[in-house]
C-alpha cells in the first residue's frame, strides 16, 4: 500500500499553483463555496448569491466578485479545513466583520429553503473557529431568515 500511495503522490503538485495566500475575504469566500457545495449540488442561484455577498461585503463590482469567487472555488478545492479559514477570519477581522461573515454563511445555507446537515456542520465549525457563540449563530440565522421573508 505505501508504494501505491507514493506513486499517486508523485503526480500531485506539492503546493497548489497560482493560488494566493488567503486573507479574510478569500477565507470567507471559500467557506461560502464550501457551504454551497456541501450538498454536492452547486447551483447557479448559489453562485449568484455568493457573488452578491462578495459585492455587498467587499464593495466589488459584478466582474470583480465573480473573479474573487472563482479564486475561492479553487481555494476550497485545494483547501485547508474549515477551522483554518475560520481562524484566519477571527485573527484578521473584528467582531462586527465576523458576525457579518456568519450571516453570509447562513444566507447561503438558507438560500434554497432547506437546511442540510452538512451545511449546518460547516457553519458550526466556522462559527467556533471564528470565536463566536452559539447564540451569535442563532441570532445571525434569525436576522437572515427575517431578511429573506421580508
Amino acid at each position: 500500500m505505501p508504494l501505491l500511495k507514493t506513486f499517486f503522490q508523485a503526480f500531485r503538485p506539492e503546493k497548489p499553483t497560482g493560488l494566493p495566500d488567503p486573507d479574510a475575504e478569500l477565507a470567507l469566500g471559500a467557506l461560502l463555496v464550501r457551504v454551497a457545495q456541501a450538498d454536492r449540488d452547486y447551483q447557479v442561484e448559489e453562485i449568484s448569491l455568493i457573488d452578491r455577498i462578495l459585492q455587498r461585503l467587499y464593495q466589488h463590482n459584478a466582474i470583480e466578485a465573480a473573479q474573487v469567487r472563482a479564486t475561492c472555488e479553487k481555494l476550497h478545492a485545494a483547501a485547508p479545513d474549515t477551522d483554518t479559514f475560520g481562524k484566519l477570519i477571527r485573527e484578521t477581522t473584528g467582531l462586527e466583520e465576523r458576525i457579518a461573515a456568519l450571516e453570509a454563511l447562513w444566507e447561503v445555507v438558507l438560500a434554497d429553503g432547506e437546511q442540510k446537515e452538512g451545511e449546518i456542520r460547516i457553519v458550526e465549525d466556522a462559527r467556533k473557529a471564528m470565536g463566536l457563540s452559539y447564540n451569535d449563530s442563532q441570532a445571525a440565522r434569525e436576522r437572515v431568515m427575517a431578511r429573506l421573508q421580508a
